[in-house]
């Protein structure tokens, strides 16, 4: 048996004696998620031998003792937003994330929290908030990043010159050892610790050779000597020896785990010390300036005023924010085009304690003549400024072309005082190199995120960025800074620490993880022994020569290739519903990183990137791992880099049936518009068929549907009959009133006509001279199961149809999201070239007909007296589509604009439901998961006068298959508020 063979039947075994899963064969499954673990939001990509997910402690002892007895390392895992490769490695992941994520004790009086490391930052905090309580730092990525992840890199984040670092909080962690013991790592006087020297376990052994590398003099003064300057507060180069050679405070191992990126043991449970929550009224100070380096000289005036943070971002990013379908409402503060914006937060207790501080500070600029603008953004508001600054990491990789952005000085750090000089040398390095980069983040840390803009598919982009980051560590030698602040230095900088520390303190690095793990078996070559920081690179070879035939034009993204490859790794759609926000339904209900859009991108990327097939489509990896992806368009506006999964999905599905032909029930639902139309002749007898039990049961099972899901009725009449017949009765009447077309979407027309009909009455009582207007179905059910030949043929018809009938002044209103919005969605990237023009006008006049009322009551179009007063409460639950788009809001007006409403929006995501997706028997679990997570519970916590509103036909049935109660379109709800 070869050595492959054998580690293929270790691995076998292991995995049936785990209790978690093992990914670790060539089956479909298994390689999808070992595809899918094989970077992080790096620029390095490496297959790992093989992906585990463990239950419990049992677990991973297990994995220790298998890695200890077959050479191999274990890479410990929690969010994988990593950016210096820290869980890349050819080992075995090890994926915490799932299982260990648990809140375990709150000890409100002396302030402490012991939780699990897969439990996620801000999520933490909302469990702390009802205590008062809150965990300190803030990483951008906090709305995903997992404690046992910030530990490893000891994070800081944004308001870390008050809150401080991971190091500062961690009291005390639970480890598992390289032999498997279980030990605890907390403050020691020093009885405890030569308690802890004279034990002749591994844990005394460890104690005891540390204690001797450390009491060392010749060692503690290279230490002194090298180390960076102690002022500096963002210090993560190498491991902590220098802090924990301060014998003022007691002896704690955990300041060593904390910045040791996993390479020193697995960490089980963490306790951490808590803040109170902060004063509760924030101001932000946006500081405009002519340049950058105006904008640090800021910085040192504005840290003078003891801020709770200091924040850059640069011009760079901030056009990024342009035309943005999520960030271009976040530039309402924004005056002008300046060159950077420096964002200082106040807190006070009161609105004018923060006006005062804001006041001081502006004041003092202005005497010394720095910025051009201030403005001070209060409340709410604060949070839409701050959205801006995070997304920084997924904002500049909608550049377009192969020339990027790439993580590789950003995480230096100097003294902000030093700051401009510092910053001005890098620019003269980079402009050796002819490269620009963008600049952004901790001013007042000290350490800004610098990202040059480099080629990394080329050889030539491959050397600059060896010789920028070589160049860069002298420049931090020169400062007596560090290399790392934050974002660690895993397989990226570990190479240089030696040139920055010196090679007498990187040989005592070598040292620490000797004692801790001689046989590499805790993520082996991080920190020490890096491979080479220029190999295992995303991109080995240049793909520009690549061409993947496509049916969608991807032409403003370059490319579907191009699009997958703007995924950046940092993992927002890990966020869960506490956060809150549509991206990623799937992974919310599941946890798993398979369901991620960014498993989904990376997965594309990678075949379309290597695949030898002609159809590069062609792979089941591609289709394990788009399964569960609802298409709710999500990730295409709450993505930074707006990688639209939901389109590439449906393009990606027309590829693989051509290969393999299309599915029955895809076939059956992608035509559901034929079978409905055929329905409506015989409404009776179809509806009967499919309330019955046993009729429907044998429906269901033949299409592959759950049991337990209930099917879509047919109206006793179509919505285009009804309006004929009403029409018909006027005939000869003249109008002067504004003409606007009604879309009889193919749900409206046959399923849901009483809301048709409400429709239509409304627009008619309120004045408006309703028409339909001759079309095709809106092509929604071929896109949702990937038809999109299909689709695109109904795209092209329906424009011909419409493009003389449609202006501004006559626009299209559409009563069901997913229909009517495919016109501005999909139909300008389907349609032929030629109809481009008036494609991209009919999207412009296709209006969902919440929008359309509510530019009309703002116009003034429509009297609130024309509604009764009655009070009443409404819950309104918004459409994916809507949300993607930005629509609620007009839903939400519209509502509320009869004066005894009061409106309410539930803070959903998706609904889980997704069109045909919930039907599907595989699929029903996580369709119904996902409405679990926030709306159902919602739903049914509604008093019963209470009124649910749900503009989309999808989510009005997930609402009464898992609440059994009926949600009202807006539509209806405004029809009986009328006065009639």
């Amino acid at each position: 048996m070869t050595k492959t063979e054998n580690i293929a039947s270790a691995l076998a075994d292991l995995s049936r004696s785990l209790t978690g899963r093992l990914y670790y064969n060539d089956s479909a499954e298994h390689a999808t998620i070992i595809r899918a673990y094989s970077t992080d939001a790096s620029v390095y990509q490496e297959r790992p031998l093989a992906v585990a997910i463990p239950k419990d402690e049992n677990d991973l002892k297990q994995l220790i003792a298998f890695a200890s007895g077959y050479g191999t390392t274990l890479i410990p895992r929690t969010a994988g937003t990593s950016l210096a490769g820290q869980v890349v490695g050819r080992g075995i992941i090890v994926d915490v994330s799932r299982h260990f994520d648990q809140v375990l004790e709150v000890n409100a009086e002396e302030r402490w929290v012991r939780v699990q490391p897969g439990v996620i930052r801000d999520d933490l905090n909302a469990y702390l908030k009802p205590y008062g309580l809150m965990f300190g730092p803030e990483t951008s990525t906090a709305s995903r990043a997992m404690i046992g992840g910030m530990v490893g890199n000891n994070s800081s984040g944004l308001h870390s010159i008050v809150w401080g670092d991971t190091r500062s909080h961690l009291l005390s962690a639970t480890v598992l050892l390289d032999d498997g013991t279980q030990v605890v790592f907390e403050p020691l006087d020093d009885a405890a610790l030569f308690q802890k020297l004279k034990q002749s376990n591994r844990e005394g052994a460890i104690y005891r050779e540390m204690n001797a590398l450390l009491t060392d003099e010749s060692n503690r003064r290279v230490i002194a000597d090298n180390y960076p300057k102690r002022s500096i507060t963002r210090r993560n180069t190498g491991y902590a020896l220098d802090l924990l050679a301060d014998n003022e405070q007691p002896f704690n191992l955990c300041r060593l785990l904390a910045g040791s990126e996993g390479t020193l043991g697995i960490h089980t449970e963490l306790k951490l010390n808590l803040l109170p929550l902060p004063p509760a009224e924030i101001g932000l100070l946006c500081i405009h300036c002519h340049s950058l380096i105006e904008s640090l000289h800021a910085n040192v005036i504005a840290l003078a005023h003891h801020p709770e943070a200091s924040e850059l971002v640069d011009k760079y990013i901030l056009d990024f924010t342009k035309g943005h379908p999520t960030y271009q409402y976040n530039r309402f503060f924004i005056e002008g085009d300046p060159e950077a914006l420096l964002m200082v937060e106040f807190r006070g207790a009161t609105p004018e304690e923060v006006a005062g501080k804001a006041a001081a500070l502006r004041a003092d600029l202005l005497a010394r003549g720095l910025g051009y603008a201030h403005p001070l953004v209060t409340g709410p508001k604060t949070t839409l400024v701050w959205d801006v600054r995070k997304a920084g990491l997924g904002l500049i990789r909608n550049l377009p072309g192969d020339t990027q952005p790439v993580n590789l000085i950003e995480d230096c750090a100097v003294l902000p005082a030093d700051l401009p000089a510092y910053i001005e040398e890098l620019q003269g390095i980079l402009d050796t190199h002819g490269l620009k980069a963008s600049y952004y983040a901790h001013a007042g840390a000290g350490e800004l995120h610098v990202e040059p803009l480099i080629n990394l598919k080329t050889p030539e982009g491959k050397q600059a960025f060896r010789a920028v980051l070589a160049q860069t560590a002298q420049l931090v030698k020169k400062y007596n800074g560090s290399l790392s602040g934050e974002h660690g230095d895993g397989r990226l900088r570990g190479e240089f620490i030696g040139a920055v520390l010196g090679n007498e303190v990187y040989a005592l690095l070598e040292k620490v993880k000797q004692i801790f793990d001689p046989a590499g078996i805790f993520n082996a070559n991080k920190i020490v022994d890096t491979p080479p920081m220029d190999k295992f690179l995303r991109y080995e070879k240049d793909t520009s020569d690549i061409r993947v035939p496509t049916i969608f034009d991807f032409s403003k993204q370059e490319s579907i290739l191009r699009l997958s490859e703007k995924c950046s790794g940092s993992g927002d759609c890990r966020k869960t519903h506490i956060t809150g926000g549509t991206m990623c339904p799937s992974y919310m209900a599941t946890r798993e990183e398979r369901d991620t859009t960014r498993a989904r991108a990376n997965m594309l990327r990678q075949f379309l990137t290597d695949s030898r097939k002609v159809n590069r489509f062609d792979h089941d990896e591609i289709k394990e791992v788009m399964d569960l992806c609802l298409s709710c368009k999500g990730c295409k506006t709450e993505c930074p880099s707006g990688v639209d999964i939901a389109k590439m999905k449906a393009e990606f599905l027309q590829h693989y049936y051509d290969a393999n032909g299309t599915p029955f029930r895809a076939n059956v639902i992608a035509n559901f518009t034929k079978s409905q139309r055929l329905a409506s002749y015989f409404p009776g007898l179809y509806n009967f068929v499919i309330r019955n039990n046993f009729t429907s049961s044998i429906v269901k099972r033949v299409l592959g549907f759950a049991q337990d899901r209930s099917l879509p009725e047919v109206g006793s009449t179509t919505l285009k009959k009804w309006v004929a017949r009403r029409q018909a009765r006027k005939t000869g009447q003249g109008t002067t009133a504004r003409r606007v077309y009604l879309f009889c979407d193919e749900f409206t027309n046959y399923n849901d006509t009483d809301i048709g009909k409400a429709a239509y009455k409304l627009l008619t009582a309120l004045g408006y001279d309703v028409q339909l207007v001759n079309h095709l179905e809106s092509g929604r059910t071929y896109l949702s199961k990937g038809l999109v030949r299909k689709a695109k043929e109904i795209a092209n018809a329906n424009v011909r149809m419409l493009k003389d009938v449609i202006t501004a002044e006559t626009p299209l209103i559409g009563i069901e999201p997913s229909a009517v919005l495919t016109f501005r969605d999909e139909y300008p990237d389907l349609v032929d070239r030629e109809l481009l023009p008036e494609a991209e006008r009919l999207a412009a006049t296709a209006l969902l007909i919440d929008e359309f009322l509510a530019d009309e009551m703002d116009a003034g179009h429509i009297d609130r007296s024309r509604f009764g007063t009655a009070k009443q409460q409404i819950k309104l639950h918004g459409h994916c589509y809507q949300k993607a788009f930005h629509l609620v809001g007009a839903t939400e007006k519209i509502l509320a604009f009869p004066e005894g409403h009061e409106v309410t929006v539930i803070p959903s995501g998706c609904c889980g439901m997704a069109g045909s997706f919930g039907y599907e028997k595989e699929h029903y679990e996580v369709s119904m998961n996902v409405g679990e997570l926030v709306l159902l519970p919602a739903v049914r916590a509604a008093a019963e006068n209470v009124i649910i509103a749900a503009p989309g036909t999808s989510c009005r049935h997930q609402i009464k298959d898992g609440a059994g109660k009926r949600a009202y379109h807006p539509v209806e709800i405004l029809w009986n508020a009328l006065v009639k």
